[in-house]
């Protein structure tokens, strides 16, 4: 190699070993320039953030469920409490198939349980978790304790402890109190702003989804300082948990007993029981039912569809869901006859076999007439040729306007107004935008229509407890009352909640006679027995066809004592065909009875302690 090129290979050489301290030097500053700035970062822009992960990793919190609240009747007896629920679980992971014919077997006769239902139990694909197969569900306390003195033998199986809700009467009410359940994974991503947990019950239906603000409570806990490995150092502090508010609710468990025992041998049905004087519901039940402890424990998808799928629909408050109304709907139709002036309260009409309107003859209830008679006679007889010719002589704009005073084609305001149906009063304007299922103008009003909605057939609809509000107006002198199931601190004789119906107080006065004839010498004269027992009723029988093609319904409305109108009774028999008379008097004479006996009861145990003052 030439002298030049030696120089010049050694002159690069050189250049580079000198190049690299500078070369460090910068890299050294660049990292330590990143390293600054993400110091920067961490400590001064997102400083209060780190350190809140920070205290995270050092301080736990043990959270401390709250017991929600009771729910009581109006005497302070518990309707829906809470319990400690035990059950049975096992870890799969920890007892190999070959441990656990063994397991079975020792768990089986140190439980008394068959074998064979803990191999169900355990083959069972459900939702449980791969970690967790639940064995046993609600357990005694002598099988929690049997386990509990030997469990150190059984690796892998565990006692489970939770707080359910209990409800001591099975299925009495159980429409009207609902019932709860685990929210739902979705329902977690907003109810946990409010405060909520994954584990945490929730009100679904009735009284228990009304109040459900009241009746959870609040999460307390204790805060923990733990190490780097998890070991307790010290508490900080604890907070208790807010027992969620009891609710006294106004039903009466005694009428709501005998509410459900009269509904238990009919096809479905419903009672409404309210003081028409407030409002407040004395007894309000619902048949088919289902037993509210259903939702407390763990339950397989057959059990859920055998429960949700059924064609007798159990879970379907009848109470709130709308039915044909027959002749109880005639006081309806008085009404719009006589606010109109086209049928004074003095007007008399002459009743025939039957009356023909379009291309249908509707026909009397006796299929003779009864001749000239009044509204009162009308009522007492119950006579259809009456009311067809009172109807379709206002129209329907009378009959709706009359309607609507009265409540109906509308919601009651009761708290758990989720639940409840608002019913349909057919009438020009409705069938004129299609009746809900047509085109506008292709389903107009017909006379036929009038006649079928002037007896409460076929184009009108009513709930159990919107007829209940109705009669209510009745009973007390012409107000519209707000039922309800909870009194609270709620003045429920205010403007708000008891608002004078505009009807005039003659109308009402010729309905009331009216509807006491009924019981006095119509169709209601089977509930006339000593007045000791029950009081003087007035009201009115009614049997309405299905008009979605089923059997007859049977109903009874009706007040008592007929002069100061202190309860209010709805009796209904769902498709139970055989008159109104026959079937729904007798559940409304159970209903006043038992009423009256408590009422007795209520006045003399008054009578006593005025005495001992």
């Amino acid at each position: 190699m030439k002298k030049k090129e030696k120089l010049h290979l050694s002159s690069k050489k050189h250049a580079g070993a000198f190049n690299q301290p500078l070369i460090f030097f910068l890299f050294t500053c660049l990292i330590f320039s990143l390293t600054g700035a993400r110091l920067f970062w961490i400590q001064i822009i997102n400083g209060s953030y780190y350190k809140k992960l920070s205290e995270e990793n050092r301080i736990k919190l043990i959270a401390n469920p709250p017991i929600r609240g009771r729910l009581l009747d109006r005497n302070g007896v518990v309707l829906a409490d809470n319990k400690l629920f035990y059950s049975l679980s096992i870890q799969p992971r920890l007892v190999p198939s070959s441990d656990w014919i063994d397991l079975r077997k020792s768990l089986s006769d140190l439980l008394n349980v068959p074998s064979d239902q803990l191999e169900l139990a355990f083959n069972r694909n459900n939702s449980d978790t791969p970690y967790k197969k639940v064995l046993l569900t609600d357990l005694s306390a002598e099988q929690v304790i049997r386990f509990k003195e030997q469990e150190k033998n059984f690796y892998g199986a565990q006692i489970d402890i939770s707080l359910v809700r209990n409800y001591p009467h099975k299925s009495l009410a159980a429409h009207a109190l609902g019932y709860t359940q685990l929210i739902t994974q979705n329902e977690f991503s907003k109810l946990s702003e409010r405060g909520y947990k994954l584990s945490d019950q929730i009100g679904r239906k009735g009284i228990e989804a009304a109040y459900e603000s009241e009746l959870r409570g609040k999460w307390g806990g204790e805060m923990l300082e733990i190490d780097a490995i998890g070991t307790v150092q010290r508490s900080l502090g604890f907070r208790r948990p807010k027992a969620g508010k009891d609710i006294k609710l106004t039903i009466d468990l005694e009428m709501q007993r005998t509410a459900e025992k009269v509904l238990s041998d009919k096809v479905g049905g419903a009672i409404v029981a309210l003081d028409p004087r407030t409002g407040a519901i004395r007894a309000i039940a619902s048949h088919p039912t289902f037993d509210l402890n259903f939702f407390s424990q763990p339950f397989t998808n057959q059990q859920y569809n055998n429960l949700f799928l059924s064609s007798n629909r159990p879970l379907l408050s009848r109470a709130f869901n709308a039915y044909d109304p027959g002749s109880t709907w005639k006081p309806v139709t008085a009404i719009a006859g006589m606010e109109s002036g086209k049928f004074p309260a003095s007007q008399k009409l002459n009743t025939v076999p039957c009356i023909k309107y379009g291309s249908h003859c509707f026909p009397e209830y006796n299929k003779r007439g009864f001749g000239w008679i009044g509204y009162e006679d009308a009522f007492r007889v119950s006579s259809n040729t009456f009311f067809y010719q009172v109807g379709v002589g206002v129209g329907s704009k009378a009959l709706y306007d009359a309607a609507i005073k009265l409540g109906f084609d509308n919601y009651t305001g009761i708290e758990t107004l989720i639940d409840e149906n608002k019913g349909l009063v057919g009438n020009k304007e409705w069938a004129d935008k299609g009746r809900g299922w047509g085109k506008p103008g292709e389903t107009p009003w017909i006379v036929e229509d009038m006649a079928s909605a002037s007896i409460g057939q076929s184009v009108v609809l009513v709930t159990p407890l919107q007829l209940a509000r109705a009669y209510a107006s009745f009973a007390n002198g012409g107000y519209l009352i707000t039922p309800h199931l909870v009194d609270g601190n709620i003045n429920w004789r205010s403007e708000k909640y008891f608002q004078k119906v505009d009807i005039q107080d003659t109308t009402f006065e010729t309905i009331r006679r009216g509807l006491r004839k009924v019981v006095t010498s119509g169709t209601a004269i089977g509930i006339n027995i000593d007045p000791s027992i029950i009081p003087p009723v007035a009201g009115k029988t009614g049997t309405a066809e299905d008009s979605s093609g089923g059997e007859d319904h049977a109903w009874f409305a009706g007040f008592a004592p007929y002069d100061s109108g202190e309860i209010v009774i709805v009796a209904f028999a769902q498709n139970t065909p055989g008159g109104g008379s026959v079937h729904a008097l007798p559940m409304a004479k159970k209903m006043f009875q038992t009423w009256y006996e408590l009422n007795s009861n209520e006045q003399l145990i008054s009578v006593g302690e005025e005495l001992e003052s």
